[in-house]
C-alpha cells in the first residue's frame, strides 16, 4: 500500500511482482469414449463424463468387463473396458470415460429395441416362484447356469416314525452360478425373509445387489414356514443376446451428440488425448478429430480389424490410410490389433491398440516429457504378447507404411512388443512436414494448452509497456525451464526460443481496439527415426 512520509527516516515499501507463475498444463488426461457394460452401468452415468484414476473406479462406475454375440458382431466395438484396463496398465493415471448405452441395431442401424438381461424362473416345492436376472450378458457362447443342491432342513430334530422319510421342508440349499471362469458360490441359503440366510440376502436385489453375477427375487405363495427348494441341477438362463443373430449394437446416432457444443465432454475444461476404442467409422472420426483441433487434443485412432501389413493382400492398412482414413495434424493411427488375454474366459483376445497406445503416451510423458517421441525400444506394452498375425511387420513392410503415417507396433525377440513409429496422420502431405511427427504436435498442444490457461490475468490490464515485459518475463521463465529439461533444440536459450510481445507485435491499432499480440517460437526436438551407420576400412596396415 502507499506510504505517507511523515517523519524523516527510511520507509519500505513492499511492490507487487509484475511477474506471474505459469503452471505446465497437463499432457495425458485421457478420454474414452465407448459403449460400456449395459447392465451394471450406473444410472446416472449414461453420456456423462464420469472422472476415474484406476480401473476399480472404473468397475465400480461402468462395471467392467463384458461380452455379447451383439457386440462381436460389429466387431471390437464393446472394448472400451479393455481399452481402459489397457490404459492403466501400461502407465495412465488420470481419464474420463463416456458410457453410452447401446440397444439392438439391424443391418441399417435402426433400433431394434433395448438390450434385456436374461431370467430364469425356478419354481420351490411350495409352489412359489425364484426368479434370477443375469448380470451379465449371456448367449449361447457365454451361457449362465444356476444350480441348486445340499438340500436340507433347517429342523435338525429326529422324525417319527423312525426311518420314515423328513416330514419338514429342505428349506435350506447351497446355491451356485456359473458364468465362464466365474463361479459364485452360496451356501446354507433358505426362504425364509426374516432370516440373515434368506436367498434375497445373501444373493442380492435390484436395489442390493451381492453378487456380480445375479440378482434374485423370491416370490412365496404360501406361508415361509411351508416354503422349500426344489434340487436344480445346472438350469441354463434364457438367451435373448441378441434376439436375432444379425443384429449389432453400434450406431452413428450414439456416438455423434458427444461431440457437439454444450455436450458432457465439450464442458470438460482439460483433456489431452481422445480415444474411441475400436470405432472406425468415417463419420464418427470427423467429428471426432474436429474436436480434438477444437480442444487442442490429440486423437489416437485405431486401425479397422480386419487390415492385413502384406501389400499384395486384400485389405491392405495402406489404402485404408491413404484412401479411407481422415487426416489431421492433432491424429495418428497405430497398427494393428494386438493379442491380450480375455479377463472373462482366461482365452486370447484381439484389441484395438488405441487405449494402450494413451497409457504409453502417458508413460513416456511421465518418464522422459511430452517432448519425446512415444515410441522406440522402452516403449514395450503390457499385458499384450504380441500383435495380431495379419499384422506382423517386418521392416520392408514398414518401410511402404511409415512415410503414409501408419505408426506400426512390432514384436522384437527378448523385448516384446513395441511402439515403432511416431508419425502423424498427415505425414503423406507436404504441406504440413512441420506436424509430420508426434512429440512436435502433441509438444505445441502443450504449450498452446499452458499459455491459454495462464494468462487469463492479462485481460484488461492496461495495454503499454509494462503489461508486455510482465507477459515476456512470464513466458520467459517458463520457456526456460522448459529448456532446462531438454525440450527443444538449440544449445542455448536464444535458439532454443523467443519470446516477443512490444510495440512491434502489438500496434497502436491493436491498443486501441484491445489487443495485445504475443509471439512464441521453439525449436521443436524431432525424433531420430533413421540411423546410418557409416564404416570404413583401413588398407595397407602393417600387420604386427
Amino acid at each position: 500500500m502507499p506510504i505517507t512520509p511523515t517523519y524523516p527516516g527510511i520507509y519500505i515499501e513492499e511492490l507487487p511482482s509484475s511477474t506471474h507463475t505459469i503452471t505446465a498444463a497437463p499432457t495425458s488426461i485421457t478420454v474414452f469414449v465407448g459403449y460400456s457394460h449395459p447392465f451394471k452401468t450406473g444410472p446416472d452415468n449414461w453420456g456423462k463424463v464420469i472422472q476415474i484414476f484406476s480401473f476399480v473406479d472404473y468397475e465400480r462406475e461402468f462395471g467392467g468387463f463384458f461380452t455379447d454375440q451383439a457386440f462381436h458382431n460389429d466387431g471390437n466395438i464393446g472394448s472400451l473396458a479393455h481399452a481402459v484396463n489397457q490404459f492403466f496398465l501400461n502407465g495412465g493415471a488420470n481419464a474420463y470415460v463416456v458410457g453410452l448405452q447401446a440397444s439392438y441395431r439391424d443391418g441399417n442401424e435402426n433400433d431394434m429395441g433395448p438390450i434385456v438381461p436374461a431370467t430364469l424362473t425356478l419354481p420351490d416345492a411350495a409352489n412359489g416362484n425364484i426368479v434370477f436376472t443375469a448380470l451379465e450378458p449371456t448367449d449361447p457362447d457365454h451361457p449362465m447356469t444356476v444350480t441348486i443342491n445340499n438340500l436340507r432342513t433347517s429342523n435338525p430334530a429326529p422324525q417319527s416314525p423312525p426311518h420314515s422319510p423328513p416330514q419338514l421342508p429342505n428349506d435350506v440349499a447351497d446355491i451356485t452360478i456359473t458364468y465362464g471362469s466365474r463361479v459364485e458360490t452360496y451356501r446354507k441359503v433358505n426362504l425364509d425373509p426374516t432370516d440373515p440366510n434368506f436367498i434375497e440376502t445373501r444373493i442380492g436385489t435390484t436395489d442390493r445387489p451381492v453378487s456380480s453375477l445375479v440378482t434374485v427375487a423370491a416370490i412365496p405363495e404360501s406361508p415361509p414356514s411351508g416354503a422349500a427348494f426344489t434340487p436344480v441341477s445346472e438350469a441354463l438362463l434364457q438367451y435373448v443376446s441378441p434376439p436375432n443373430p444379425g443384429w449389432g449394437v453400434f450406431s452413428v446416432a450414439d456416438f455423434f451428440p458427444i461431440f457437439q457444443q454444450d455436450s458432457s465432454l465439450d464442458k470438460l475444461p482439460t483433456f489431452n488425448i481422445l480415444v474411441i476404442p475400436g470405432v472406425t467409422k468415417d463419420l464418427i472420426l470427423n467429428e471426432a478429430i474436429a474436436f480434438c483441433e477444437q480442444k487442442r487434443a490429440f486423437f489416437i485412432m485405431d486401425p479397422p480389424a480386419d487390415q492385413v501389413a502384406d501389400q499384395g493382400g486384400t485389405n491392405w492398412i495402406g489404402d485404408y490410410m491413404t484412401n479411407v482414413s481422415p487426416k489431421s495434424t492433432n491424429a495418428a493411427l497405430y497398427f494393428p490389433y494386438i493379442i491380450s488375454t480375455d479377463p472373462l474366459s482366461g482365452n486370447p483376445v484381439n484389441l484395438p491398440p488405441g487405449g494402450t497406445l494413451a497409457g504409453i503416451y502417458a508413460r513416456t510423458d511421465t518418464n522422459r516429457g511430452v517432448w519425446k517421441a512415444p515410441a522406440g525400444l522402452e516403449t514395450t506394452l503390457v499385458n499384450t504378447t504380441g500383435v495380431v498375425p495379419g499384422g506382423v511387420m517386418n521392416d520392408v513392410r514398414q518401410g511402404t507404411l511409415n512415410p503414409l503415417g501408419v505408426n506400426c507396433l512390432r514384436t522384437f525377440p527378448g523385448i516384446g512388443t513395441v511402439v515403432f513409429g511416431a508419425r502423424t496422420s498427415v505425414t503423406a502431405n507436404p504441406a504440413f512436414q512441420q506436424w509430420r511427427y508426434v512429440p512436435v504436435r502433441r509438444m505445441a498442444l502443450f504449450i498452446e494448452q499452458t499459455l491459454y490457461y495462464n494468462l487469463g490475468w492479462v485481460i484488461f490490464e492496461p495495454n503499454d509497456d509494462p503489461l508486455w515485459v510482465a507477459i515476456r518475463t512470464s513466458i520467459e521463465n517458463f520457456m526456460l525451464s522448459l529448456f532446462n529439461q531438454g525440450a527443444f533444440q538449440g544449445a542455448t536459450p536464444s535458439q532454443a526460443f523467443q519470446v516477443k510481445c512490444d510495440s512491434t507485435t502489438t500496434t497502436q491499432d491493436d491498443v486501441n481496439n484491445g489487443i495485445v499480440n504475443i509471439i512464441v517460437a521453439f525449436a521443436p526436438l524431432k525424433p531420430a527415426e533413421f540411423v546410418i551407420i557409416k564404416i570404413a576400412q583401413l588398407a595397407g596396415q602393417t600387420q604386427a
